[in-house]
């Protein structure tokens, strides 16, 4: 993981936690329990690494509990706008 030593930082660490103690929706799926944070625009292609105004909520490792998708991995170093996001009127499985 070349260059991207800004993950293991105390200061990336505290605007994480910031961000998830704010919001666990996933930007990619719109299920809550997100358990990482993501660049909304790609380091890769220009993005602040540490910016909280280019991080938000994304499954991680664990997948989402309620679709089962791995967003993060979906997004890759892809821009939001790029990823298939999933789009309801319903969350069928939200129950009563």
């Amino acid at each position: 993981m070349a260059g991207r030593g800004e993950l293991t930082t105390y200061e990336y660490r505290q605007v994480r936690a910031r961000i998830l103690a704010e919001s666990d929706v996933c930007i990619v799926c719109g299920h809550g329990a997100a358990d990482a944070v993501d660049h909304i625009h790609p380091v890769a292609k220009g993005g602040a690494k540490v910016d909280p105004d280019n991080l938000a909520p994304i499954h991680g490792v664990a997948r989402c509990p309620v679709c089962l998708r791995s967003c993060n991995s979906e997004k890759g170093a892809r821009s939001l706008a790029e990823v298939v996001q999933l789009h309801t009127s319903v969350d069928w499985f939200a129950g009563p």
